[in-house]
């Protein structure tokens, strides 16, 4: 049987990413050495599913999961409070998600055709009784 190599990069609940494998290697090699005290570099026949596993249990207090928690926030509260160097991460972080939006405007189209649908549902007109 088959297994189906994970995606971490994506969240499961709302397809968000918050993280690129290959621009954040630098944080994932970290992390991994902090949680787990393996050198990745030095372990190059790793299997990708022992890989994987690794990456996915990483912890918040670990480099990665510091910068996801950072990317990741939504509360308007929290990232008021932010550093100006965490709001700096969290802006660009955000920044290319909408870039990386704009790159399939079929996509783009959809959503904003959901967004109307929801609005004209929300706002739309009622019967009256």
């Amino acid at each position: 049987m088959t297994m189906r190599r994970p995606d971490f990069e994506k969240q499961k609940a709302n397809n968000e990413t918050w993280y690129d494998v290959r621009e954040d290697w630098h944080l994932i090699e970290a992390s991994i050495a902090k949680q787990y005290g393996i050198r990745i570099r030095q372990h190059t026949d790793m299997p990708w599913s022992e890989f994987c596993t690794l990456l996915s249990g990483l912890m918040p207090d670990t480099p990665l999961g510091n910068i996801v928690t950072i990317r990741s926030e939504k509360d308007r509260k929290i990232i008021k409070q932010f550093t100006p160097d965490q709001r700096k991460i969290h802006r660009e972080w955000q920044t290319r998600l909408a870039n990386k939006k704009l790159e399939n405007p079929e996509q783009l189209e959809k959503e904003m055709q959901a967004l109307t649908a929801a609005f004209a549902a929300m706002f739309g007109p009622k019967e009256v009784r």
